[in-house]
């Protein structure tokens, strides 16, 4: 049971947290993790070979406050002992669907990539926290000697170096010599020069001594000969290293190596080594003693001493260790010499962070038999001493402020200020600069906390207390000052403009505001407005009548004169001003014609009952080649979107920058500021009707409909076509016009002439699909046949046929004969496909033997009666 149970969890908050990333677990909040969130974040460090103290480790690495790590490790350890899950249901119930802040829904923690970006992955968590312990564990740092540097003139000569001598000046010579064991160089014509214990600076001297017996040039007061010596290859030394190391044992370093080089070599002191005690023995005696936090605090390298043969570096166990804890530059265990104190270990933790409480520290110290807490006070830093184990603990500041006080609203610099001893209201307001002119003077509120954290809430007469009328308030720590504006305390006020203007909208409203300056406003009339045809609709206040709203009408001519009899019409708030299109006003409606007549192409409708019969005259009429049976009309339905008038104003303005932009390449003013007009224009969004698209609300909805019944049927690929082809008779037309043949043209039409068609078309179910020639008389049967016949899956009772014009006519069927449409001219002959039938089941055979059955019994017992 409790396996389904995790299992359950699992699956209900795989899609939630575990963690963003382990560059994001210093924004978890531990309590806003369910048991079950807790449980797999331990499941996936597991995982990832990681234990419970190295997932904590990370989290604190990774900025997790040390509250928050706190509460992590007893969350694990309580589902780890069953406590947690108790309480499991109720804390997975009220965080189900919730995402944890601090992290992105449907992500985790990355272990892996955490462990791979972790430079010290390889260490403990007590390892890292070891002060100066990563020193030696980092990839990215190399201890190793430097060999390019210049011949260091206190270097000691030993067997195994390699000295470069040159001679120049009036004498030219190099040797390229190698100190013996016995510390002896030999050079030619000289002998033996002895230089092994020396350093650079006398083995040159006693070299250049021993070289004026053949370059006399040499010596003098006057030489004009010289001599340099460098080193070549120089020698390896072994070192012996011992104690509390990672990797003790005898190593091979270059002479130039330091103490550091040999440490680092060795891995550095281990767990239980001291970084601030270790010993170079030299000849059986102590040389130097090294402190690494000389180093790694102050940047001073005391341990520049070279390693000669046989030199012993010892690490000792650590002597005195602490730990401490809490808003410091650097967690974690500082060893500590006898007479250091407080101030030197805060030192090595690189100080107090902002938010540290400096006035005590508490410490955990062991006894002997058990442990002891103490608080250090500030005074006292200087005179405690750590005691190896104590556990130093820093508090944080409170989140509180002890003289804070705070003013909103309508000020001149509302804010936070600093509470002064009897400091008033009065003063608060100064200091914030007095009241803006909009200030609200009859009541403001003082929101003040009391002594028990209640909230207490004061009305202030602010007009009364800054005229002295009313007592003056002594301002007390945290108290809250809000003086309201005059328009926070009422609806904002607007008026509305829409209908046939250039930028209709809302615009604030203003005292003794006409009906011209809101038109001036919206950018003025557009060319189709009626200006004798505006209303001002205006809300009805305090009426219980029904009425809903006052409706005014002014005349405002086009260069917005008021009529005299409107000219003391003043807006009030919340007025909408209507702005009615001139019924005479028509934008041009194009239409096309295409094919077979004397002048094809686009026409402008003249009228709005223009026929077919009259587009055909205007284009010249058919010529010698049409076919006119042939002839359709396409036209546009409710899938076309239309462009909208803002669309086709913004195109044509477009068009109009391009053509100046390319026509003027010396731009004059008029230019200039046309191209600025135009690109003002083309930003203007217009009112709700100009951004329309479409046809009729009613074409909308019928299109919303068709979509939504295909959607019903689950078809899963439709193609909408937004034009149809509409089936006319041309030739009706022609001999009646003004018909009923004779349709009304729209925008958009086409008409559409071919000239005489001489073929006919076969699809569907006939064995070779082919276009045959027109054959007159030349009946149905006869085509398909030209086709190869039907398939054996063709449905003949619903073979159609569609002509050129777009009118379709089917199969017609008499009893069980089949009466097939005539064939014409550019005819296209369709057979469908017979649809499959499905196999009755085995079960639908019992059940038909069934009803069959007692059915034979019902009518034998109809018939014996």
């Amino acid at each position: 049971m409790k396996k389904l149970i995790l299992l359950l969890h699992f699956l209900l908050f795989t899609g939630l947290l575990m963690a963003q990333s382990l560059s994001d677990i210093q924004s978890v909040k531990v309590d806003n993790l369910s048991d079950a969130q807790v449980e797999q974040l331990v499941k996936r460090a597991e995982s990832s070979g990681m234990n419970e103290q190295q997932v904590l480790a990370m989290a604190r690495e990774r900025g997790m406050p040390a509250s928050e790590v706190s509460k992590l490790q007893q969350r694990i350890s309580a589902i780890r002992s069953g406590k947690g899950n108790a309480n499991r249901n109720s804390r997975d119930a009220q965080y189900q669907g919730r995402q944890v802040e601090g992290m992105e829904e449907d992500e985790e923690f990355d272990f892996e990539l955490g462990r791979a970006n972790d430079p010290y992955k390889d260490l403990s968590p007590k390892q890292k926290k070891i002060f100066g312990y990563t020193l030696f564990h980092n990839r990215e740092l190399n201890f190793n000697p430097s060999l390019n540097v210049p011949t260091p003139q206190n270097y000691t000569i030993g067997g195994g170096d390699q000295l470069l001598i040159d001679i120049y000046g009036a004498s030219q010579q190099s040797y390229d010599l190698r100190v013996s064991p016995e510390g002896n160089i030999m050079v030619p014509n000289v002998g033996p020069i002895k230089v092994g214990g020396s350093t650079i600076a006398s083995a040159t001297s006693r070299i250049r001594s021993a070289l004026t017996q053949i370059y006399a040039g040499l010596g003098g007061g006057n030489p004009n000969t010289f001599m340099e010596l460098r080193l070549g290859n120089i020698r390896t030394v072994s070192i012996a290293m011992a104690g509390e190391l990672n990797k003790p044992g005898n190593y091979t370093l270059p002479a130039f190596a330091s103490p550091f080089n040999a440490l680092f070599a060795a891995g550095g002191p281990n767990e239980n080594g001291s970084f601030r005690n270790i010993q170079v023995f030299r000849d059986s005696k102590l040389l130097v003693e090294i402190d690494v936090y000389d180093f790694l605090i102050k940047g001073e390298n005391s341990s520049s001493i070279t390693l000669r043969d046989n030199d012993l570096i010892i690490v000792p166990p650590v002597r005195s260790r602490v730990e401490i804890s809490g808003p410091v530059r650097r967690e974690g265990f500082f060893e500590m010499k006898q007479g250091e104190s407080i101030n030197d270990l805060i030192a090595f933790t690189g100080g107090f962070k902002s938010d540290a409480y400096r006035e005590r520290l508490t410490v955990t110290r062991s006894t002997g038999a058990e442990q002891r807490v103490e608080d250090v006070d500030a005074v006292n830093y200087e005179s405690f001493n750590p005691q190896d184990g104590d556990t130093y603990r820093v508090g944080q500041i409170l989140n509180r402020f002890e003289n804070r006080v705070q003013v909103s609203g309508a000020l001149m610099r509302p804010g936070t200020f600093a509470l002064q001893p009897g400091m008033t209201l009065t003063q608060l307001i100064a200091k914030a600069n007095g009241l803006r002119e909009d200030a609200f003077l009859n009541r403001a509120t003082l929101y003040r906390t009391k002594p028990d954290f209640s909230l207490e809430v004061l009305p202030i007469d602010i007009s009364a207390v800054v005229n002295g009328t009313a007592e003056d308030v002594v301002l007390r720590r945290e108290d809250v000052l809000n003086i309201p504006s005059i328009y926070d305390i009422r609806e904002e006020y607007y008026i509305k403009i829409s209908g046939e203007v250039n930028k209709p909208g809302a615009f604030a409203y203003g005292e003794n505001m006409k009906v011209a300056d809101i038109i001036l406003k919206a950018g003025g009339f557009k060319e189709s407005a009626s200006a004798s045809q505006i209303e001002i609709a205006r809300r009805v206040k305090n009426d219980v009548s029904g009425k809903l709203a006052e409706i005014i009408r002014i005349d405002v001519d086009k260069n917005l004169k008021v009529s005299a009899s409107d000219m003391d019409v003043t807006l009030m708030p919340f007025d909408h001003v209507i702005v009615r299109r001139s019924p005479g006003f028509q934008r041009e409606k194009m239409v096309r014609v295409e094919g077979e007549v004397f002048y094809p192409g686009e026409y402008a409708l003249a009228n709005a009952n223009e026929r077919i019969s009259d587009l055909l005259k205007r284009s010249g009429g058919l010529n010698q080649f049409a076919y006119a049976k042939g002839a359709t009309l396409i036209r546009r339905n409710e899938f076309y979107d239309a462009p909208s008038e803002n669309e086709i104003k913004s195109e044509n303005l477009t068009s109009v920058k391009e053509n100046v932009a390319r026509d003027s390449l010396d731009r004059t003013e008029f230019d200039k500021l046309l191209l600025e007009r135009i690109d003002m224009k083309i930003l203007e969004k217009g009112g709700d009707q100009s951004n329309k698209k479409g046809g009729l609300m009613a074409d909308d909805f019928r299109k919303e409909t068709i979509i939504g019944f295909v959607e019903d049927d689950s078809v899963e690929t439709v193609a909408i076509k937004t034009q149809e082809m509409i089936g006319i008779d041309l030739i009706a037309i022609l001999n009646n016009p003004g018909g009923n043949n004779d349709l009304i043209l729209q925008e958009g039409d086409v008409l559409s002439i071919p000239k005489e068609l001489q073929t006919v078309r076969m699809r569907g179910e006939v064995l070779y699909p082919t276009t045959a020639r027109y054959r007159e008389h030349t009946n149905f049967k006869s085509y398909i046949s030209r086709a190869g016949g039907f398939t054996e899956d063709s449905r003949r009772g619903r073979s159609y046929v569609i002509y050129a014009n777009g009118d379709v006519r089917r199969t017609s069927k008499f009893l069980f004969f089949n009466f097939f449409p005539k064939v014409e001219p550019g005819a296209e002959i369709i057979v469908p496909k017979r649809p499959e039938r499905q196999p009755m089941s085995a079960q639908a055979y019992v059940g038909l033997g069934t009803s069959l059955a007692t059915l034979a019994l019902l009518i034998n017992n109809l018939t014996r009666n």
